[in-house]
């Protein structure tokens, strides 16, 4: 009798980078939280399906702390993907993974990946901020993301695209996704572009979407800062 080979389905697998935000935890935990529920009410939505890694360095002693840092960044529509900084006996199959290796990164454009500047490394001096910029349109699901300073775009910012600056951002071109500056150097950020038709835009935390975007300003060229606690906005 012949043995008959049969060949099973072919199953492929392949690498694939993504880039996930860092929440780095802090300790007291109720007061982390506090502060954390007060730029939440300032930045409604900005964890909405976002990927998260929870970086919990120094903040967690045993499983049952690790569980309820979980539990209330859950409450608080903050999904995680993964841990960091924790012992492997810490973590469960019921928790995200434990991750290891990640790097920091300032720029991930979704599928056309651009050289990332390495950020500047932390002197007794200030560091000089990161002036990063973009020669080509950045396309509807892309993300663009450099904490370190401004971002520059020489072309268009598509429906559905996102743009996140730690300091300001420029858009030599029609701004019709998300824009969000002043990350980490708050109040001093702003934004202008060259055509406004964007779906939300912030400052130092202060959102706007489109809905409440005057519309004598769509289509025109436009900055956008902060002023009094409230978000301005004003033609060029």
């Amino acid at each position: 009798m012949n043995a008959v080979s049969r060949s099973g389905p072919s199953i492929r697998f392949r690498g694939r980078s993504f880039m996930a935000m860092t929440l780095v935890a802090d300790v007291p935990l109720q007061q982390w939280l506090a502060d954390f529920d007060v730029w939440l009410e300032r930045s409604p939505g900005f964890f909405t399906g976002r990927t998260v890694v929870l970086d919990m360095v120094g903040t967690a002693a045993s499983k049952a702390e690790v569980e309820r840092w979980i539990g209330e960044l859950a409450t608080r529509g903050v999904r995680l993907i993964g841990l960091e900084g924790i012992r492997p006996s810490m973590v469960d199959a019921s928790m995200p993974p434990l991750l290891r290796g990640g790097r920091d990164a300032t720029l991930n454009i979704s599928d056309e990946p651009v050289a990332v500047p390495e950020p500047p490394r932390k002197t007794a001096e200030p560091a000089e901020p990161v002036n990063l910029v973009v020669e080509q349109r950045v396309r509807s699901g892309q993300s663009i993301v450099c904490l370190e300073g401004d971002v520059t775009i020489v072309g268009s910012v598509g429906a559905g695209a996102e743009i996140i600056a730690g300091g300001s951002i420029h858009v030599y071109g029609a701004l019709a996704g998300r824009a969000i500056a002043g990350a980490t150097f708050g109040a001093k950020a702003r934004i202008f572009c060259t055509k406004m038709e964007a779906e939300l835009i912030a400052v130092d935390g202060i959102y706007r979407t489109a809905e409440d975007i005057d519309a004598s300003l769509r289509g025109r060229a436009v900055r956008v800062w902060t002023e009094d606690e409230a978000l301005r906005l004003a033609a060029l």
